[in-house]
């Protein structure tokens, strides 16, 4: 864990993030490098979760910011999608998909290592490409 930790610090030097921080959508995109609709996406998935104002605006703290840029720091080193990162989260809590996707590796002939597919390349690229047209 000292890795992820040093690696979350690491995140956080390079955007700014730092403790009472305190931003609407459009700041925290800003320093994020992304865009408010992708912040938005990522809440919708349940990657952050930012509190809001009194007037329903978003607030992204420093807790919101560090998951909103580590997410995307593991979906560029995994070349996979935020809503993958959404399933992943999934198979860490439900203890019923974990054991379904370790069954569908042993199937696969992966002992229990699923290799990556032709498929998930191209849903890869396609969300790439989503992103590019989005921003």
């Amino acid at each position: 864990m000292p890795a992820v930790n040093q690696e979350l610090e690491r995140l956080a030097l390079r955007h700014g993030i730092r403790a009472g921080l305190r931003e609407n959508v459009g700041q925290a995109a800003a320093r994020l490098g992304t865009t408010p609709r992708m912040l938005r996406y990522a809440e919708q998935l349940g990657l952050v979760a930012p509190a809001r104002s009194g007037g329903n605006y978003r607030v992204y703290g420093e807790r919101d910011l560090l998951a909103a840029a580590y997410a995307g720091a593991l979906a560029a080193a995994y070349e996979v999608t935020p809503a993958a990162l959404r399933f992943a989260l999934c198979a860490l809590n439900e203890p019923e998909v974990a054991a379904r996707l370790r069954a569908l590796a042993r199937l696969g002939g992966h002992g229990g290592q699923p290799a990556r597919s032709a498929a998930l390349d191209f849903e890869t690229s396609k969300a790439r490409r989503l992103l590019r047209l989005a921003g």
